[in-house]
């Protein structure tokens, strides 16, 4: 069985694609559809409570040992969670989130602790963002017009238009649609991103083999660096041609890496 936790604002359904894809192969799977929503799971500091979210979701499955696979803050939590639970896991495949290290740990530090992380983080971008449509209609043309949706596979981004949005509370007889993955909660997620996961894996082992793969185009791979995440991965780590957004413009790669890299990691551990 497949435990997937999505990227900040992306909703599970958004990858609904993967899903089906996983599932025609023969994997369940199970998501949070929307991390930091629910009030028992708030946003908090080094996203403990979302962790709680995704070890409560792995407590209540009967498969005895799981894959957990993460896109971006996903990639965080199903490590987080494999900390918390590691005789539940069976392998970790982390999609484009690497791991802060050295002195931008210590640079994160100084920052949170001085209330800026809003300031310096996307935070500030997402309390920006429109979130408010006339229908489904013009949600789409809004993001289609976007250089980085326009990368997108088409049938990622109809599920993001259809799944990420929802009737507009403030126009309840009409067709009006809304985001639903709030960017205020967005916005809280960027500010409290766990910087010292490093250290925290050495004192919270994930219990089985962490694969790594990369977008070749990420600029979030080129800012933070690969360092630690080769120490974590060894040398699992691949690439796919796109950007820290890979698994909505390659679906189809994307699903074939990850079961691709479950098949070699369950040889590794037979060898």
């Amino acid at each position: 069985m497949i435990v997937f936790s999505h990227a900040n604002s992306y909703g599970a359904s958004t990858y609904r694609r993967l899903f089906d894809a996983w599932r025609a192969a023969g994997h369940e799977v199970a998501a949070v559809e929307h991390f930091g929503h629910d009030a028992q799971f708030p946003v908090d500091r080094r996203w403990q409570g979302m962790t709680r979210q995704l070890t409560t979701l792995i407590d209540g499955l009967a498969e005895p040992k799981l894959w957990l696979v993460g896109h971006s803050m996903g990639g965080y939590l199903s490590l987080l969670a494999a900390g918390q639970r590691p005789r539940r896991v069976r392998g970790i495949i982390v999609l484009d989130a690497p791991i802060i290290h050295g002195w931008k740990s210590g640079l994160i530090s100084v920052v949170k602790a001085a209330g800026q992380m809003p300031r310096v983080s996307p935070a500030a971008g997402a309390l920006r963002r429109r979130d408010r449509w006339s229908d489904l209609g013009e949600v789409h043309r809004h993001f289609a017009a976007k250089p980085m949706f326009a990368r997108w596979h088409p049938d990622m981004l109809d599920d993001y238009v259809r799944h990420g949005t929802e009737p507009d509370p403030a126009d309840a007889a009409g067709a009006a649609r809304r985001l639903r993955f709030r960017p205020q909660i967005e916005a809280e997620i960027y500010s409290t991103v766990p910087h010292r996961l490093e250290a925290y894996l050495r004192t919270h082992p994930p219990g089985g083999p962490v694969a790594f793969i990369a977008g070749t185009q990420s600029r979030e791979v080129g800012q933070v660096g690969l360092a630690a995440t080769r120490k974590l991965a060894g040398g699992r780590l691949s690439y796919i041609e796109g950007t820290h957004l890979f698994p909505f413009e390659k679906p189809a790669e994307t699903t074939a890496a990850v079961l691709e890299w479950m098949t070699r990691l369950d040889q590794a551990a037979a060898a």
